[in-house]
């Protein structure tokens, strides 16, 4: 059974973006997350640094959501990055191993068009809860 995990800020600052999409979703044992853009939360809006502050971003937003579910980025299985230029594999990766330093969850990386918003990188997850 589908279950919207409650996270009212992290909820708030995404639906600023005027997207229909849920942060976190539970079903059974496992939790799955939008794609996550690079939301500066205390403005509740898109961040717009530096590729490496963008995944920065997200990466704290993903902890978050995942810890206010009871979960963890320990427990994340799957990632998938998106990114608007294949030149951003490295500095997205100068960031990423930050926050999976170990057990590196499995990952696809992929590149797509720009989205219609000021953002560079968008990552999702698939973790236990």
């Amino acid at each position: 059974m589908k279950e919207i995990v409650d996270l009212p800020e992290l909820n708030a600052a995404l639906a600023k973006l005027n997207t229909p999409t849920s942060l976190l979703v539970r079903s059974g044992d496992m939790l799955y997350s939008c794609g996550i853009p690079p939301l500066d939360l205390q403005r509740q809006q898109i961040l717009e640094g530096s590729l490496q502050e963008q995944t920065t971003a997200i990466l704290e937003v993903m902890k978050a959501a995942l810890e206010g579910a009871g979960s963890s980025l320990d427990k994340v299985v799957k990632t998938t990055i998106y990114v608007t230029d294949t030149a951003y594999f490295a500095p997205v990766n100068e960031i990423y191993v930050k926050y999976f330093s170990q057990r590196f969850p499995v990952r696809s990386f992929v590149a797509v068009a720009p989205w219609p918003l000021p953002f560079n990188v968008e990552i999702d997850c698939i973790a236990e809860a």
